[in-house]
């Protein structure tokens, strides 16, 4: 019996219970879907996250206090006080870091802001001038604070379009005044919307100048980041150890210490990023894969059933000649057949959901999450599902080949 013969006759098996058959497939489907809109969110928040980390500009290098974290006890030195006023000055001579055109200090906290009735919390961010280019903000309406409000502690503000809309609705608010932390702040620009980047929302958010954010908002005397531009790419690997030198040296850090400051370029944010995303994206996949065994232990029952029902069909094509091999393919073609039937409409159906599910996602989050149709999801699903149909079909399959002619024909 040639192998066509069989596929036909597996078909034919598979359209005498259509219903039982569509039952069978179902955990296949899900199985599969899972996969593949796991795996297209997944690939979905990292395009994400790596377009708004890329925003940053190749050439950028953040500054954090305290010892990188490798693990829930390191965190709290994220919160250390090892940036200062002194640090800042050294990093912004030319002798120190030559290749750095734009040194940031940042503070940054969240605080309510109140107009008359109105109160919206929002994150308030304390810098200099050159944070409007370095986040590519800009106001829509009225100007950005200057070195001299820096110098001279200016109690200015300029707020983001939702701040803006959430305390003055459709009245002006260049001009007026409102208060943070019991101080009158004067609204002196409105950015223009922008949402999410950055990886911060800045449509939601206030600037104003360090001095005054650390002298009546925080209390503080140091810094919660500085941000260091270099003049090109590839200068940013010695602007790194340009700063580090110049940090290491201001704290006093000698020998094999460690610092107690720790640097990430966009290189690092996107490695870092792609391992965690890799991993989740894995972990979830293979939780949504567990579907798949499910399914496949679906289809071994229901074949084993099939077999039993069968038994006088079985009985009948060997008295007229099929082998134990032509039963066993026939049989194992069947629940294969029936796998990668799961299979194709798993994949379709995850295909849809998560094109829907990016239309949606970027409509609620207010930014482009990319649809990206998951090829090694696809891949996996159709691997998967062929090798369920394979393992869990070949028992039943070979319980129906064993089968004695006579014994077969003699069955009620």
């Amino acid at each position: 019996m040639t192998l066509k013969y069989s596929l036909k006759t597996a078909l034919k098996g598979i359209q005498v219970n259509k219903s039982r058959a569509s039952l069978t497939i179902l955990g296949i489907v899900i199985g599969v879907t899972a996969i593949m809109l796991v795996m297209a969110l997944g690939e979905g928040a990292h395009q994400l996250i790596l377009g708004q980390i890329q925003g940053l500009g190749s050439k950028t290098i953040f500054i954090a206090p305290g010892r990188q974290p490798t693990g829930p006890s390191d965190f709290a030195q994220v919160f250390s006080d090892a940036l200062k006023e002194r640090d800042l000055a050294l990093l912004e001579r030319k002798t120190n870091v030559p290749n750095a055109t734009r040194v940031l200090p940042i503070v940054f906290g969240g605080e309510t802001i109140l107009y008359g009735s109105e109160t919206h919390r929002a994150t308030i961010f304390g810098s200099s001038e050159p944070i409007a280019a370095v986040f590519d903000v800009s106001p829509a309406e009225g100007v950005f604070f200057t070195d001299d409000d820096v110098r001279g502690r200016a109690e200015v503000a300029v707020i983001g379009s939702k701040v803006k809309k959430e305390l003055f609705g459709d009245s002006d608010a260049v001009g007026e005044k409102v208060k943070i932390k019991g101080r009158n702040f004067k609204v002196i620009g409105v950015l223009s919307p922008k949402g999410q980047a950055s990886l911060f929302d800045f449509d939601d958010a206030a600037f104003i100048p360090y001095t005054a954010a650390q002298q009546y908002i925080f209390g503080i005397k140091y810094f919660h980041r500085f941000v260091v531009e270099a003049d090109s790419e590839d200068a940013v690997p010695q602007t790194v150890l340009d700063i580090e030198a110049t940090l290491r040296e201001s704290h006093n850090i000698t020998g094999t210490q460690k610092n107690d400051f720790f640097m990430e370029t966009q290189t690092d944010m996107i490695e870092r990023l792609g391992v965690v995303t890799n991993v989740l994206t894995l972990f979830l996949g293979s939780v949504a894969a567990i579907s798949l065994i499910v399914g496949g232990i679906g289809i071994m029952n229901i074949m084993l059933v099939s077999v039993t029902e069968r038994t006088r069909e079985i009985g009948l094509r060997k008295a007229v000649g099929a082998t134990n091999k032509d039963i066993l393919y026939q049989f194992l073609l069947e629940a294969m057949a029936l796998t990668a039937t799961g299979g194709a409409i798993g994949i379709a159906l995850g295909a849809v959901l998560s094109f829907i599910t990016a239309i949606v996602l970027s409509n609620v989050i207010a930014m482009e999450w990319k649809f990206t149709f998951p090829i090694s999801a696809a891949l996996l699903g159709v691997g998967v599902s062929a090798a369920v149909g394979l393992v869990f079909g070949l028992y039943p399959a070979r319980q129906a080949s064993r089968k004695s002619p006579i014994e077969a024909l003699r069955y009620e």
